[in-house]
């Protein structure tokens, strides 16, 4: 199975650190966030990486090089300007080819077990994503999740037990088939994602372990003082 790293965002609320440096070269624990992405990954198994880029893409595409410091190689995805996250992987499908792949947002922190992924096959046109209890900043989530199953927020049918409203890790595994009636162009996943509930495609786990949004400096800040 192959995998891609979303890298390619402005940062806007990462401002002005994000100015001079793109986001996912931000540093956690002494290590740029997009490192501690491939360490893992390599870790798990996964030996051929996607990399997006676009604002400030080429001191990633200096960072980066093959990737054979990691025992993987690295393919770059250059975006002229950036296309949000559907149409970053529809540009990247080529390189990513015909069957399911590891997406892995490069501007969260996690610990989860991605050697678990390695096998999970979603279903056909769909995904399977990894989602977490609502943090703080985001109390009202994006999913709800029941069993396996996901589903629009407060649109599951109770049954054994409630739904729960989760958010969205920025990991999971995506058949490729999910984007093949999309034009390429700049365009978000949520859409895409919606459709697959309708189609009853979409499949989550919910994870409890480490996992962080480092979605701004004060959030980056508390990071560091949490893993020094």
């Amino acid at each position: 199975m192959k995998a891609m790293i979303l890298a390619a965002g402005e940062g806007r609320r990462m401002r002005p650190l994000t100015d001079v440096k793109p986001k996912p070269l931000l540093e956690v624990a002494g290590r740029p966030l997009i490192e501690h992405h491939i360490s893992k990954l390599s870790a798990a198994g996964f030996r051929e990486i996607v990399v997006n880029v676009s604002h400030l893409g080429q001191q990633l595409v200096d960072f980066l090089g093959d990737g054979s410091q990691w025992r993987v190689d690295i393919a770059i995805s250059v975006e002229q300007t950036p296309l949000e996250t559907a149409g970053g992987i529809i540009q990247a499908l080529p390189r990513l080819g015909d069957t399911p792949f590891l997406l892995v947002n490069g501007d969260v922190f996690t610990d989860y077990p991605l050697a678990k992924l390695r096998e999970t096959a979603p279903l056909e046109r769909g995904a399977h994503l990894v989602l977490v209890p609502n943090p703080r900043h985001h109390p009202l989530g994006d999913f709800a999740l029941q069993d396996d199953r996901v589903g629009q927020l407060l649109s599951i049918e109770t049954g054994a037990g409630d739904p729960m409203v989760v958010t969205y890790s920025g990991i999971g595994v995506y058949d490729p088939a999910l984007f093949a009636d999309s034009a390429p162009g700049r365009q978000p996943l949520k859409p895409l994602l919606d459709e697959a509930i309708a189609r009853a495609s979409l499949s989550g786990e919910l994870y409890e372990g480490t996992w962080e949004d480092v979605g701004t400096p004060q959030r980056l800040t508390a990071l560091n003082q949490k893993f020094p």
